[in-house]
């Protein structure tokens, strides 16, 4: 039951995330004068719908996608006489470009929204690595076994080795024997080859401090030979209160759009990869999903009882959705951005040599290549949900 009820919240987050991106473009658009015509959450046969003015507002079957009707949105757009001067083609460019700006800017907001309650409630995920210690260990001991790790046994009254030096859950290791540990990584591999008194450099507040550890050696699982061991234990998030939470937010999104912007750069090269995933090869975690395969792993997620990560992919689906629809490719927002702007440079420099302006751009000449992109995009989009049905990325295999 936690599972389907994860997967119809992941569902409902997008529908609901596709919708306020449409409603960006209404706001705008009316804002600017322009006549939005129809708005409409879903897509597919219509349940119902209202008149509201002169825009008509419904609901359609499936609540996936959405559109914004404004009038004259291209030169193609037959408008009727009281449209003609209302037309979005004929509004000046910096209006025109911020209608289509409102839509993936929805996204942009949603997403920090999501990450600022996430910040001050549960927490933003240590991505970073950074060596910030969570808990100090009473004692320490030989473990062959991951078991054997996880339970050891102290004696009443027993420090372990970091705990007797001083070191306290939020320190910063940044050194240790001298060597800088800028992730947690880096930091337990310099422990691991230490042994004996060595230095630790720990950042507490404003202060830097350095605590002498009597680091012992010890049987790890999977260590041919005994390594050093501090005792303490990695942070995975970090709780921020109301105001430092919009820093930590903005920075944390920042990378996250930066990552997706990469993500997206690579995805063609990913494709062949889910093509040979629907056809039996283990499904590798960094191939592209569709709405179906997030919602599954969104589902997961509320059952394992992870509403962090359920949090993370909602906004990380955000912050996708908004740098996709940037993209200078039509129909996506960017593309008529694009356009605009080419209409912009080509006007102003045909003044410059004493011309008129141009005629808006003919866009019977691009509809073979929106056609083309558009086939594409479905061609991938039917991809992807294929291979999250067949063989899904899980997050437990």
């Amino acid at each position: 039951m936690a599972y389907v009820i994860g997967v119809t919240l992941f569902a409902l987050g997008i529908g609901i995330s596709l919708a306020l991106h449409e409603a960006g473009h209404l706001l705008a658009g009316k804002a600017f004068g322009m006549k939005v015509r129809r708005y409409f959450v879903g897509i597919g046969p219509t349940l119902f719908s209202f008149r509201r003015g002169e825009t008509e507002y419904g609901l359609k079957a499936l609540p996936f996608g959405g559109f914004c009707d404004i009038a004259g949105m291209t030169t193609l757009d037959e408008l009727t006489p009281d449209e003609e001067r209302r037309a979005m083609w004929k509004q000046r460019t910096w209006k025109r470009v911020t209608v289509m700006l409102a839509g993936p800017i929805t996204h942009f907001a949603l997403a920090f929204g999501v990450l600022y309650l996430l910040a001050s409630t549960l927490g933003l995920p240590n991505l970073a690595e950074k060596p910030v210690v969570s808990q100090v260990s009473s004692c320490v001991s030989d473990a062959r076994t991951n078991e054997q790790l996880a339970n050891p046994t102290c004696p009443p009254g027993a420090l372990g080795p970091a705990q007797a030096a001083g070191i306290r859950p939020g320190d910063e290791i940044v050194a240790v024997g001298g060597t800088a540990t800028p992730t947690w990584t880096e930091m337990v591999a310099a422990v691991r080859e230490s042994g004996g008194p060595t230095a630790f450099d720990v950042r507490r507040g404003e202060e830097t401090l350095r605590l002498t550890v009597d680091v012992p050696t010890l049987d790890r699982p999977g260590a041919q030979t005994a390594v050093g061991v501090a005792g303490v234990s990695a942070t995975t998030s970090f709780a921020y209160g109301p105001l430092e939470a919009f820093g930590a937010t903005a920075s944390f999104s920042a990378d996250m759009i930066g990552q997706t912007a990469v993500k997206l750069a690579e995805f063609p090269q990913r494709i062949p990869a889910v093509v040979s995933a629907i056809f039996g090869a283990e499904r590798d975690p960094d191939t592209p999903v569709s709405v179906v395969g997030a919602s599954r792993i969104g589902g997961e997620a509320v059952e394992a009882g992870l509403w962090h990560l359920f949090f993370l992919l909602l906004a990380g689906l955000n912050f996708f959705m908004g740098v996709f629809n940037l993209l200078p490719l039509l129909p996506l927002d960017g593309g008529h951005i694009a356009v605009i702007g080419y209409e912009r440079v080509r006007n102003w420099r045909r003044v410059r040599r004493g011309k008129t302006a141009a005629a808006p751009v003919d866009f019977t000449r691009l509809s073979t290549v929106t056609m083309v992109l558009v086939l594409i995009g479905g061609a991938v989009m039917l991809l992807t949900i294929t291979a999250d049905i067949v063989n899904p990325i899980r997050l437990t295999q």
